[in-house]
């Protein structure tokens, strides 16, 4: 019996515990959504395209392994907060009909604009 093992790259734990591997595969997509960063703000580009961009650059490298993942709801949550951070970056901030004001997406305008998109709900 041991308290921990690497399988297939991903460290597991007697106590099914993955949140170590969760935070160290958000910081990987964090340093990937930099790196394209200027790539998906760009005004040349269609929000098809960025997207596509973002589900074959960024997801792939938070996603990897995830086949031995056991997620909790706080994992989930955080996997859900990362994904609607890099959404609502894509799709920029909108300008309220009512006040004028700038404002940014809100969970429910974000599952409208990419309902296929949407992967941990």
């Amino acid at each position: 019996m041991v308290e921990e093992f690497k399988y297939m790259g991903t460290t597991l734990t007697n106590q099914n515990s993955i949140q170590e591997e969760i935070k160290s595969k958000l910081k990987s997509g964090n340093a990937c959504y930099h790196e394209v960063q200027n790539l998906l703000s760009s005004s040349l580009l269609s929000k098809n395209l960025t997207v596509k961009i973002y589900r074959t650059v960024i997801l792939p490298v938070v996603l990897y392994e995830c086949e031995t993942w056991s997620l909790t709801m706080r994992e989930e949550r955080r996997l859900r907060v990362f994904e609607n951070r890099v959404v609502r970056r894509i799709f920029r901030p909108r300008r309220d009909e009512v006040t004028g004001e700038w404002r940014k997406l809100h969970n429910e305008e974000l599952m409208v604009c990419i309902p296929h998109l949407i992967l941990f709900r």
